[in-house]
């Protein structure tokens, strides 16, 4: 039987085709009906660059993974446009570069081993990673590590409060804040409650002091450093409002942070250094069981 030639698609049918893809109907579509009457193949090709096709059955991938939930014509409009960039950028290349097809070859195989071996190891480690992490790990990692955390910015343990200005409560709010006092802090926070605009009285965190006086006048303010070393009750006004910063604790530029502050930072390295000893270890492994069970051999 004499072998059809199959001639790529013209962009009308193209349009076509992913008109059917789109609606889910490519198996009942008039318009294949049609082409397979004029003897076209079953799975006729959308777009050539040289001597390579993109072909129908390329592409039905994207409407069985898509299910519906985007445009599906889009997609495969996208999806053939970078297919022809990405032939047209291989087929210049080739033009232009010297290419050793036996060392093309070596880093095709290189990189399907890297990625196998990406997969694997990431489905081992997924399934055998412990996430958890005792605040005992993190204050040993933070001692032995000191050295290696050093601030970028100003922190602060502080509380704040906005307050109009006229409001006769501010007399109160400032010696709440100065006192510093344990029993006065539900006094502290019913105030703060009624009275404040804004309000902020987690003064056990640390936080960053450019987030806290972010949208206030002291955002402004060019010494920074300063004005922390010299005032524990910090306040500024603006037209309407009073903003009150009580500063209970510090730490500067550069300057080694608490521990409360970099616990996250930590956890995550640590459970960063169990993935890797994971991986590691895997393949440890896996060379130790071919090892046991002879398969391989080193010819001297």
């Amino acid at each position: 039987m004499k072998k059809r030639k199959v001639k790529p698609i013209s962009w009308p049918s193209v349009k076509m085709l992913v008109l059917c893809l789109g609606i889910g109907l490519t198996t009942s579509c008039d318009f294949f009906k049609i082409k397979s009457e004029e003897g076209d193949e079953d799975d006729p090709v959308l777009a050539t660059v040289g001597k390579n096709s993109l072909k129908f059955s390329d592409i039905e991938f994207i409407r069985k993974e898509n299910q519906g939930e985007l445009d599906s014509s889009e997609l495969v409009n996208r999806y053939l446009q970078n297919w022809i960039r990405k032939q047209l950028m291989i087929k210049e290349a080739s033009k232009n570069l010297s290419l050793n097809e036996a060392e093309l070859e070596r880093k095709l195989l290189d990189y399907r081993y890297a990625l196998i071996v990406y997969e694997f190891e990431k489905s081992f480690v997924e399934q055998k990673l412990d996430r958890e992490v005792s605040l005992q790990e993190i204050e040993d990692y933070y001692n032995a590590h000191k050295e290696n955390f050093s601030l970028k910015e100003i922190i602060v343990r502080t509380n704040f409060v906005k307050l109009e200005k006229n409001l006769p409560q501010k007399r109160q709010l400032e010696r709440l804040l100065r006192s510093q006092s344990e029993a006065n802090k539900d006094e502290l926070k019913e105030l703060a409650l009624r009275y404040a605009n804004n309000y902020y009285l987690e003064d056990g965190n640390w936080i960053k002091f450019d987030d806290i006086i972010l949208n206030t006048p002291l955002a402004q303010n060019s010494n920074k450093v300063q004005l922390l070393k010299n005032n524990s009750l910090i306040s500024v006004d603006d037209d309407n409002y009073t903003y009150y910063f009580s500063i209970l604790e510090y730490k500067l530029q550069d300057q080694v942070p608490p521990l409360e502050f970099v616990r996250d930072e930590i956890s995550k390295i640590i459970v960063n250094k169990r993935r890797v000893a994971l991986a590691e270890q895997l393949h440890k492994d896996v060379y130790n069981k071919a090892l046991d069970n002879n398969e391989f051999r080193i010819y001297d």
